[in-house]
Formats: C-alpha cells, structure tokens, sequence
C-alpha cells in the first residue's frame, strides 16, 4: 500500500507499525491528519461548512487537537436527510465503493470510498489479524454478509492483503458452514458471536470436530465477557472482539489484541472521543460516556465528531501488548433506541412503518428478543382491530404474511408476527416500550 497522505510516517505500510508509534509522534500525525480532513470537508461538503460559518469558524481553528471539541456533531439523520450523496467529499469518478445500511424511513444510509480509502480500510483489517496472531497462511472463513453490508467486504479485502486463503461463504446455510469449515481446514473465523454459538451446536450434532480452528473475530453485535468465556469453553478457540461502523468505515474501526483487555482504536485513522450524552460535553479519560469518532483519513466521505451511540470510556494506563493506541471498553449498550439482531441495525420506527402499511393493524406493537439455540429471534406482538381479529383464520394467516412480508422487506430479516387482540399490548403515559430484550449474553 502507498497512501497519498503526504503526512504519513515511514513503515506506515506494515501492519504494527502504527500501532507502536511514540504518543508524541502519534499526536503530531493525528493533528496533520485532523487539519486536512477538516479542510477537506469545509471545501468539499456544504452542510459542514455551513455549520462551521454558523459558528463563525474556519478551518484555521483547528490549531491543536483540543480544539476538535469546538466542532460540531455529525449525526446519522445527517446522512439520511442529504440522501444519497450529499456529503461525499470527493466527485463520483474517484468512488470506487458504495454500501449501504439500513436507514430508519426506507432510504438506506450510503457510505462511499475511494481506493484510498478502500486501502486504508484493508490495512486496517490488516491490524486486526495481526493483533490477533493472525497470519498468511491462516484459512479463515467469512461468514459476515456479503452485499451493501460493510461487514463481509471488509474482512474480505484485509484478509487477502494478509495473505490468508478466504472462503467468501456470507451468512446461512449452517450446514454446508460446518462441513467446509471440517473439509477445508478453517483455521480463523468471522462471524457475529450468536451465530458462531449456532455454529458449535449444529456441529455438535452432526459429530463434526472444528479441532483445526483456533480462533474466531466476532462482531457486528453486543456481547458479553460471559459469552465470550462461554465460546472459549465450548470451542477451544480464542474469542476477539472487533468494532467498526459503516459511517466510519466499516469492521476495522478497532479490535481486542491478545491481552484481551479492551479494544484498540487505529486512532491514527480514527480519532476517539468521549462525550455526556445529555450535555453533549467533552468527558476526561476513564469516564463512561458516548463514543465519538472522527475519520482523519477517509477521502470519500469525511466525518467530522460522528456520534455513535455507543456507551463506553476510554481505558487509561497502557495495555501489556505495548501498542500506544488508545483502548475502548467493549460495548454493550447504546444511547438510543436501535437493537442489533443478526449483525442488522433495526429500529422500532422501521417495524412501525412496515406494520402501518399493511391494512387492519392498529399503531400499538411490541418488539420481543429472545435468543434461540445461539441466534436471535425476532417477534413482532401486532394489535389488530376486532373486525380482522374475528375473521376467519385463512384471514389472520394471510395478515401475518402479509406484515412478516413487509418487515422482511424492511429491515431485510424475518419476524414472526403474533396478531393479538385490541389493547392486549401495555400502554404507556409517557415513552412506549415498544422493546422487549430478553436476549441474555450467557
């Protein structure tokens, strides 16, 4: 790889090497970086440049990295209310990527790269295996989703610039999962942890041995150490949590070395902060709070203090594997009301508008999560008016068809509908609890 970043530091291209940078070099990089992009981004992209004009700030500010904190928030309504490509910072013929996530009103949320940035994102796919004690010569099998999802391409791409064999197997078909993982030898595999936990079942019961596999990098959903302890038992394997989003980039954002003590930010590419997320105010290390991040490389499509969502803190003091990048506390809530199922983002607003287009259902719904043989259930509790509900059963059958259908279309995983009758679902004075998790990470 040769980044075009004119800042960049000698032996940038190895894997560690930033990894183990001196802080105060590690500083100056970050400052170079954090100027450009924000330059970039005042030039290229006019919703930022209008709120910086709003705050009577230039670029010019930016004169240390503390005075990131007068910058203000990007958002993910952001990305939906300037649909599609309303805050690429660089022209379509230099995008060689786009994906998509799912968006909260039908659009999708887009995310864009340039082949730079599509460097970048493989070497820092790099990173992770190599803190992981991955390696060329490792046959990992990949079984994130392959698509406009971030989560398999990704894996892929670091994978190959690693050097390893890749199996592009995508999510499903848990069978042929166990015999290929048998027949090839897999010795590496990514998925998210619920359904690595189906995967050891299903194993179990075809008499399959995964003794060849060793290590596992799991994602895309909230897991516990309970679980991760549970994996490791049950497999022999060791258990590595990677973190990523598609606003920033994808997987890759950060990992869990061998210390398995907290993820470390390539913050060298993707600076943190901590903020309260009711005051919105900078917190100091060590303190519980609302992630935030900011690309200081991406090209295609800068963000400037994205919120995440995502409640951790910055760990102080520094991890025994000797990297000087800064290590997050696993996640394992957010700050709104998204849930993850099956490595998907969904929220309660995307079930709403699929069930409201469906005629005979009534605005009063419950979302329940539970957690079968290791994968995640989704079911969704439809009030009906008491004309559909005294139908004939053909009639009821053909409604939850109908909404599973919709919701399906939706958020793009299935839900299994129980239609119940008026005013069986609780109401509420103030927020309704549209979500039930009785999902348990153990």
């Amino acid at each position: 790889m040769q980044p075009r970043w004119n800042d960049c530091i000698g032996g940038f291209h190895t894997a560690s090497a930033p990894d183990y940078l001196p802080v105060d070099r590690l500083r100056e990089l970050q400052l170079n970086r954090l100027r450009a992009s924000v330059k970039r981004s005042y030039e290229r992209v006019p919703l930022f440049r209008q709120r910086l004009q709003e705050r009577r700030l230039t670029p010019e500010a930016v004169r240390t990295l503390e005075d990131l904190a007068q910058l203000p928030f990007t958002v993910k309504t952001d990305l939906r209310d300037t649909y599609p490509f309303g805050l690429f910072a660089s022209p379509m013929e230099d995008i060689v990527r786009l994906h998509a996530s799912s968006g909260t009103t039908g659009k999708p949320i887009v995310v864009a790269y340039t082949r730079q940035d599509v460097e970048v994102w493989s070497e820092a796919i790099v990173r992770c295996f190599a803190a992981c004690g991955v390696h060329r010569g490792d046959i990992i099998q990949n079984a994130y989703g392959y698509g406009l999802f971030t989560g398999g391409l990704g894996l892929h791409y670091g994978a190959e610039a690693l050097g390893a064999t890749v199996i592009p197997i995508s999510g499903g078909n848990t069978e042929r999962q166990v015999m290929l993982m048998n027949d090839f030898g897999v010795t590496v595999v990514c998925c998210t942890p619920s359904y690595f936990v189906h995967l050891l079942e299903r194993a179990h019961e075809m008499g399959v041995s995964l003794n060849k596999l060793r290590a596992g990098i799991f994602g895309a959903e909230p897991w516990s150490d309970s679980m991760r302890q549970r994996i490791q038992e049950d497999s022999g394997i060791r258990a590595f949590d990677i973190y990523g989003l598609s606003e920033i980039i994808g997987p890759g954002v950060g990992i869990e070395c061998a210390c398995q003590n907290g993820l470390h930010i390539f913050e060298d590419h993707f600076y943190p902060e901590i903020i309260d997320p009711e005051t919105c105010q900078l917190l100091p290390e060590g303190q519980e709070g609302e992630l935030v991040l900011t690309t200081l490389s991406k090209e295609a499509m800068p963000m400037i203090r994205y919120r995440t969502r995502d409640i951790t803190r910055i760990m102080t003091g520094a991890c025994a594997c000797g990297r000087t990048i800064r290590r997050i506390q696993r996640i394992c809530r957010r700050s709104d009301d998204m849930f993850i199922v099956r490595g998907v983002n969904v929220f309660p607003s995307q079930i709403e508008t699929a069930l409201l287009t469906v005629r005979g259902t009534l605005p009063h719904y419950q979302i329940v999560l539970t957690r079968e043989k290791g994968l995640d259930h989704l079911e969704v509790r439809v009030e009906v008016t008491p004309e559909v509900f005294s139908d004939k059963v053909g009639t009821l059958e053909a409604l939850q068809r109908q909404l599973a259908s919709s919701i399906e279309h939706t958020i793009g995983i299935h839900a299994t509908i129980r239609l119940v009758e008026l005013r069986t679902i609780q109401r509420s004075e103030g927020k309704a609890k549209r979500v039930l998790d009785q999902r348990t990470n153990v």
